[in-house]
Order: C-alpha cells, then sequence, then structure tokens
C-alpha cells in the first residue's frame, strides 16, 4: 500500500466567445494532467449558468465577450459561487484591463500566448491560494505599484466630452466593475436610469461597450488604478 493521495482533476470551465479559440483552449487543456474540463461558455452570461450547474473549481475566462464581458461575470460568479476561483486568459495585458478584472475577484491573470505548463500552475496556485499571475502580469503590478503616487489636482477636473456629472460618476462606477443594477443601488436611481445615463455618455463619447468605457475612464485620467 501507499500513503500517497491522488488529487483529483480540477475541474474547468473555458469562457471564451470565440468557437475556435475556445475548442482549441479545450482540447489543449484535456492533453494535460490534473485538469478536466467539465464545460465551454461563449459569453459571460453563460459562464455564470455553467458555473450554477458544475460547480468547478476555476473558470477560465476571457474579458471581451458580448451581452456580459468577463469582467461582470467574474464579479457575479465570486459573489455567487465563492467556491469557484477565475483565472483570466486573455489576449490584453493593459491596466484598463487588469485592474477591474483583478477587482472583480479574478485570482489569475495570464495572456492567450501562455503555455499549458503555465495554465495549469496558475489553476493549481489558485486553487491553493495563491495568485495565478504570468511573469509579464507580475511585472506589471510591481512596476505600477513602483509609480509615485499622482500629486492631487488643484481643483475638479472638467468632465471630457460634455458629460454632465452625473454620466461621469455612472462611468466611474462602470470602470469599477459594477453592474446596471449595482450602479442604481449605489446611486439610489433606477436600473432603467442608469441604462438612459449609459446611452447618453456612450452617444456622447462614440462609445460602444462597457470595455471601451473602462478605457476611455482610464484614458482620460478619470480613474487610476490602485496603487496599493
Amino acid at each position: 500500500m501507499t500513503d500517497e493521495v491522488v488529487r483529483r482533476p480540477a475541474r474547468v470551465v473555458v469562457a471564451d466567445d470565440q468557437t475556435v479559440v475556445r475548442e482549441g483552449i479545450a482540447m489543449l487543456l484535456g492533453l494535460l494532467s490534473g485538469i478536466e474540463v467539465v464545460g465551454a461558455a461563449a459569453d459571460g452570461d453563460e459562464a455564470v449558468r455553467l458555473v450554477a450547474e458544475l460547480a468547478p473549481d476555476v473558470v477560465l475566462m476571457d474579458l471581451r465577450m458580448p451581452r456580459c464581458d468577463g469582467v461582470e461575470a467574474t464579479r457575479r460568479i465570486r459573489a455567487e459561487h465563492p467556491g469557484t476561483q477565475v483565472v483570466v486568459l486573455t489576449t490584453f495585458a493593459d491596466d484598463a484591463s487588469l485592474f477591474p478584472a483583478l477587482r472583480a475577484g479574478a485570482r489569475g491573470y495570464l495572456t492567450k500566448d501562455a503555455g499549458g505548463d503555465e495554465i495549469v500552475r496558475a489553476v493549481e496556485s489558485v486553487l491553493s491560494g495563491d495568485a495565478g499571475l504570468s511573469p509579464s502580469i507580475q511585472r506589471r503590478l510591481l512596476e505600477r505599484l513602483s509609480e509615485p503616487e499622482p500629486q492631487p489636482q488643484s481643483g475638479p477636473a472638467e468632465p471630457p466630452d460634455g458629460l454632465t456629472a452625473r454620466e461621469t460618476e455612472v462611468l466611474l462606477l462602470i470602470a469599477e466593475g459594477l453592474t446596471n443594477q449595482e450602479i442604481a443601488r449605489t446611486l439610489h436611481v433606477s436600473a432603467a436610469t442608469v441604462k438612459t445615463h449609459i446611452n447618453n455618455l456612450f452617444a456622447k463619447t462614440g462609445l460602444k461597450d462597457r470595455a471601451q468605457a473602462v478605457r476611455y475612464a482610464y484614458g482620460k485620467g478619470l480613474v487610476r488604478p490602485p496603487a496599493g
């Protein structure tokens, strides 16, 4: 007999809106020891539904998806199913993608050039309570933490592109990863009112989705990544 404990494979759901990418990742993971792919989702809503049905250990989450993006899906999964960890697997490694995903509850962050061994290490890390970050992401976080604190402005900045104060407030809450319903609760207004504000700010800025809104907020200096 042996005292060695045989660990069961980590049960993983893959979420990516591109069929060829989603199927390719699932096929790659299927060849790796220690991982069992139990489901695949084409958007954030489907990812949340599969987590509720399958209770996987980890979701490998793309960020840019229709209907419900990866940040919002991560927030919902971590709030509703805390036993499931999220590792972001995305093309984007910019601050406007990285920090909202981490604030939403992602424990790992990899870019899609990661190899199979790196994905396995990230999955194992988050399941053991550690962070599963690629070396490039770790460097970016360290660079951001080492940057000097911004000096406070002498006065309030003028909202860009003719946005009202309320529209700017909604934009900042979007950048924090809040859903329409969460924004409504925060501002003590109806979800319909929030949707109207979002439609107005999208029209004024030419934005098309929430991911672009996050990048816009960072690009305009309206919000900054956390310094620590």
